[in-house]
């Protein structure tokens, strides 16, 4: 059996997971990460992306997260997330057009808080929009 370690997701509405498991794999701003048990212990920023859990059972599930911060302890991991969503969560049709409004946006230009505001949406769309495919793959499979 392979070594769990107590792994939580809190966002400011709901606590989203909270389980052992086996790894935990995401985006930081600096790269790619991927936790297991008895990781030495940080703190990082994490980017919007895909986060990827494996479970107790083996598989790996995986959801949505946007920016936050990852706690790794030696007792317990914590990702404290702006939203976390399961892909079945998803509205893939409001993160299209949110991702288009980004595009747009992108494309006139402005002030630097407007394009800055308009890169980080249009990041968290593109993010929903591949979690929700991959969930969709994972159900026809």
């Amino acid at each position: 059996m392979a070594n769990l370690f107590p792994f939580e997701v809190h966002t400011p509405y709901r606590r989203f997971f909270s389980d052992e498991v086996e790894a935990i794999a995401l985006t930081l701003i600096d790269g790619e990460a991927a936790v297991y048990a008895n990781h030495s212990a940080f703190t990082a920023p994490v980017c919007a992306c895909a986060l990827r859990i494996k479970g107790k059972d083996g598989t790996w599930k995986t959801a949505f997260t946007a920016e936050g911060v990852l706690e790794v302890k030696n007792h317990k991991t914590v990702l404290m997330s702006d939203a976390a969503e399961w892909p079945e969560e998803i509205d893939y049709e409001r993160a299209k057009a949110a991702k288009e409004r980004a595009e747009k946006t992108l494309a006139q230009g402005g002030m630097k808080f407007e394009t800055d505001n308009a890169s980080s949406s249009f990041k968290r769309a593109a993010v929903r929009m591949k979690v929700r495919e991959i969930g969709n793959s994972q159900k026809n499979t």
